[in-house]
């Protein structure tokens, strides 16, 4: 049976190692047209629901890898590269073969992440105005969106996402995508979602996703999934 101080250690030795790996490949990664944000508030501002470590990790080497095998992608393409996100994914079928798959795990994971970042730095709580009347009809309130939100995140096989998606005239649905896969693929917009690849969890929760998953809902900033809710409605919302 492991100690707590070996098995600390050994956790701490394999973030380090991911951490290094990554880190290579960011500083080797080519420059091009899609940019990574930096985060829009400080890496401990979701603690302690999410640490700091995580967060850093998180954004500044997985998010930034996605972008710049991305750009990678891009160099080769030239036509590709005029295209504006949102386009791509949207018409995944007219990319060229070769780099199909580079583009939609890529550029998926640019665009989830991007998401992702803005929701979250939030106190939690419950949201209000059209966003809560539309979760109290579509879900039949907080609670219970939150319930089917956790499960369908705990069951998701692997690597993957769930997510909140909202419909031009406001209705809410809940659906869960494999790796770096979005709703933007199908035509969807995605209002919310939550990340339950390891990356996003593992060195505060291990393997206890569902925990991970409950505690997420307190840093989700209201106020911008509202301005998303928003934006959806009024035909504006991207990535």
């Amino acid at each position: 049976m492991f100690t707590t101080d070996r098995r600390s250690l050994i956790l701490g030795s394999a973030a380090v190692v991911v951490s290094s790996a990554l880190s290579r490949s960011y500083a080797q990664a080519p420059t091009g047209p899609y940019k990574l944000d930096p985060l829009p508030y400080p890496t401990n501002k979701n603690e302690p629901s999410i640490d700091a470590q995580t967060m850093e990790i998180h954004h500044d080497r997985h998010h930034a890898a996605y972008v710049n095998n991305l750009n990678g992608v891009m160099a080769q393409q030239p036509d590709l590269a005029k295209r504006p996100l949102l386009e791509l994914l949207t018409r995944l079928d007219s990319v060229p073969e070769a780099v199909r798959t580079a583009v939609r795990n890529n550029g998926g994971g640019h665009a989830n992440h991007t998401m992702f970042w803005q929701i979250m730095g939030g106190a939690g709580g419950e949201p209000k105005g059209d966003l809560k009347a539309a979760i109290d009809r579509d879900f039949g309130g907080l609670d219970k969106l939150q319930d089917q939100f956790n499960t369908a995140g705990t069951r998701v096989f692997g690597s993957g996402w769930v997510f909140v998606t909202v419909a031009g005239d406001g209705k809410l649905a809940l659906v869960t995508k494999p790796n770096q896969d979005t709703p933007i693929m199908d035509g969807q917009r995605a209002l919310m979602g939550n990340d339950v690849w390891e990356h996003a969890y593992y060195l505060k929760y291990q393997n206890r996703r569902p925990d991970y998953l409950k505690a997420w809902w307190n840093v989700v900033n209201w106020d911008k999934v509202s301005e998303r809710y928003s934006a959806a409605k009024a035909g504006t919302l991207a990535i």
